[in-house]
């Protein structure tokens, strides 16, 4: 199991790749709006370097960050729980 750089708790791999593919994602989106860092992170209101973080799948980056920025380029989630595989 590993552990993320600011947080205490174990996250196990499948959820830590989650989170990589969200940051993917998100850092995706960005290069196809044609924004860098520095725009995403203004237009979100968080240090550059939290984008950084979250393209980087960092998993201690707090939640409401890594949605906002999904956000800002569409990209919209679903929870899935492990009972409910649909």
């Amino acid at each position: 199991m590993a552990q993320g750089k600011r947080i205490s708790a174990d996250i196990d791999g499948e959820a830590l790749q989650a989170i990589k593919d969200l940051g993917a994602a998100a850092r995706q989106a960005r290069t196809r709006a044609g924004e860098g860092q520095a725009a995403a992170a203004a237009r979100l209101g968080v240090h550059v370097q939290t984008i950084g973080r979250i393209e980087a799948g960092e998993p201690g980056v707090a939640i409401g960050h890594v949605m906002g920025l999904l956000a800002l380029y569409g990209i919209k989630t679903r929870l899935q729980t492990a009972d409910d595989p649909s």
